[in-house]
């Protein structure tokens, strides 16, 4: 697999806001100022709870078809790669990795038939939507921890995904849990999020680096990044973290996360996490604004 220079680009956008040539500007924009040869794209599905069964991938908080398909027409036009990453998050703001259900059917008790289900309805639209856009790889989901153990339920996903979608099919699992997914081999792709603290880049590669070597399957950091928030390198995952302001620390972490990949040239690249479409949309973990912006022009271009 081609090395990946990649960047989320406007995740969890809702229905509308990806129209336009503004949109398109901003998105050539971080082409150039960042040397990204990747853009992930990340229509969202919603959930009320992590105990719900219904997934909602129709309504006005997930990304139109139509704006879509332009948005990527538009980015493989500047030469982009493009991949999709159809991502559900839940609306009582849970994070993601903690849905979950009974193992066994209890009656009266949400469970993991219907929602397996509506998953994937989910996954297999944008797949089919992915093939007439002809993206070059789908990723079917994010950081759903808790989920991955039904190895089974997956397995058939993937199966009814790949009917009607012929690209590369891949996995974001969770930080951690590179080593603990137990269906690598029914995907052509392995990925995970590299939020991992500065001081344990490398003691978590060398982790990672056996399941990817007995998968024999390419392997990349989906998502990776830093807050630029004092004290951040040290938890770059905890989202919630308060403080001051620290562009140099945030720096930091990028260069040495820079530094790790070089040393594993088994890694075949990262989409780092986020390019926000405008400053009301913005993040602490974007870095378009930040010194981090150099240093990541500078590793995309080496």
């Amino acid at each position: 697999m081609k090395y990946i220079h990649g960047i989320n680009f406007a995740p969890f956008s809702p229905r509308g806001l990806l129209e336009g040539e503004a949109v398109q500007t901003e998105l050539r924009r971080m082409r150039d100022l960042s040397g990204a040869d990747t853009v992930i794209l990340c229509p969202g599905a919603v959930q009320a709870t992590p105990f719900s069964e219904e997934i909602d991938f129709t309504g006005l908080r997930t990304t139109g078809d139509e704006e879509l398909l332009a948005l990527t027409r538009a980015a493989q036009d500047l030469g982009l790669r493009v991949f999709w990453k159809p991502t559900v998050n839940c609306l009582d703001g849970t994070w993601r990795a903690h849905i979950s259900f009974f193992d066994h059917d209890v009656p009266c008790e949400p469970k993991w038939g219907p929602w397996f289900a509506g998953y994937t309805a989910f996954q297999k639209h944008f797949a089919a939507l992915g093939q007439q856009a002809g993206i070059e790889m789908l990723i079917l989901g994010c950081e759903m921890t808790q989920t991955e153990r039904r190895d089974a339920q997956w397995r058939a996903l993937i199966a009814q995904v790949r009917q009607v979608y012929d690209g590369a099919v891949a996995y974001n699992c969770d930080k951690y849990g590179e080593d603990h997914l137990t269906w690598w081999d029914a995907v052509d792709v392995m990925a995970a999020s590299g939020y991992y603290p500065i001081d344990a880049l490398d003691e978590n590669l060398a982790r990672i680096r056996p399941v990817v070597q007995r998968m024999n399957k390419p392997f990349f950091f989906a998502e990776a990044g830093c807050m630029r928030v004092r004290g951040s390198s040290l938890v770059p995952n905890d989202w919630t973290l308060q403080g001051e302001r620290d562009d140099e620390e945030q720096d930091r972490w990028y260069q040495a996360f820079f530094r790790a990949l070089e040393a594993n040239p088994w890694v075949s690249g990262s989409a780092l996490w986020d390019w926000p479409l405008d400053m009301a949309h913005d993040s602490a973990y974007s870095f378009c604004h930040s010194p981090a912006l150099e240093t990541i022009r500078n590793a995309y271009t080496k």
